[in-house]
C-alpha cells in the first residue's frame, strides 16, 4: 500500500495514442526473462539496434545497469527482487506511456513478480519473452564468472544454483539461445512484433554480428 498521502496522478497534455501516431509504431514492454548467461541482454541489445535502425523510439532497461543506481539499495533475496521487478516495471510503464518500445532484461525468477509486472505496465502492452537456455549452457558460458562463484557458495540466492527459477507458462515469444543462433532468435521477436502490429514490416530482416549462439 502507499505511504504518500494526497497526491494525484497526472494525465499529462499528450496521450500515448499521439506519441504512437507521431513515432510511426505502438508502444509496448517486452519483458526478456531467462538465467543468468542465457542471452537476454546480448538479444535486447540487438533487438535495440534493430529497432533504432527502423526509427523507432526504444529503449533497454537492464538488470545490471538498474541496480548500479535505482535499485543499488536492493540485496537478491525474494523481498528485494520483488521489489527490484515492481520498480523497475513503473518505470517501464512510464516510457510505454511515453510511446516507447520497452525492453526490459531482468532474469525476474519468480511468476508471480512476472504477473505483478505485467498488471502494473498493462496487460494489453506486455510481451513476456522465455530466452530459454538450459542451466548446463549457462554455467559452461558463465560470462560473468558468477556460475563458478556460485557454486564455490561465494554469491548467495543466485538463480540455478541456490534460488529457484520458475520458467513461465505461457510466454508470449519462446527463443532457445541454446540451439538458436543470435539471428534467428532474434527473428522470432522481430516477426511477432509484426504480427502484432507494433512495427511494420521491412524488407530487410534482422542483422546481426557473427556471435554464436548466445
Amino acid at each position: 500500500m502507499s505511504k504518500s498521502k494526497n497526491i494525484v496522478w497526472s494525465e499529462g497534455y499528450i496521450s500515448t495514442e499521439e506519441f504512437e501516431k507521431r513515432n510511426g509504431h505502438k508502444s509496448g514492454v517486452l519483458w526478456f526473462t531467462g538465467y543468468s548467461g542465457a542471452g537476454k541482454s546480448t538479444l535486447a541489445t540487438a533487438l535495440q539496434h534493430y529497432l533504432f535502425d527502423l526509427g523507432c523510439q526504444v529503449m533497454v532497461l537492464d538488470g545490471d545497469n538498474i541496480r548500479h543506481g535505482l535499485n543499488k539499495d536492493l540485496s537478491f533475496s525474494a523481498d528485494d527482487r520483488q521489489e527490484n521487478i515492481r520498480r523497475i516495471s513503473e518505470v517501464a510503464k512510464l516510457f510505454q506511456q511515453a510511446g516507447f518500445i520497452v525492453l526490459t532484461a531482468f532474469i525476474s525468477p519468480y511468476r508471480e513478480d512476472r504477473d505483478n509486472a505485467r498488471s502494473i505496465v498493462e496487460p494489453a502492452t506486455f510481451c513476456e519473452i522465455f530466452v530459454n537456455a538450459d542451466i548446463d549452457t549457462c554455467i559452461q558460458r558463465d560470462p560473468k564468472g558468477l556460475y563458478k562463484k556460485a557454486i564455490n557458495k561465494e554469491i548467495d540466492h543466485f538463480t540455478g544454483i541456490s534460488d529457484p527459477y520458475e520458467e513461465p507458462l505461457n510466454p508470449e515469444v519462446t527463443v532457445n539461445t541454446s540451439e538458436q543462433s543470435l539471428e534467428e532468435s532474434l527473428q522470432v521477436i522481430v516477426d511477432y512484433l509484426i504480427d502484432r502490429g507494433i512495427i511494420k514490416d521491412s524488407d530487410d530482416g534482422p542483422q546481426t554480428t557473427d556471435q554464436g549462439k548466445k
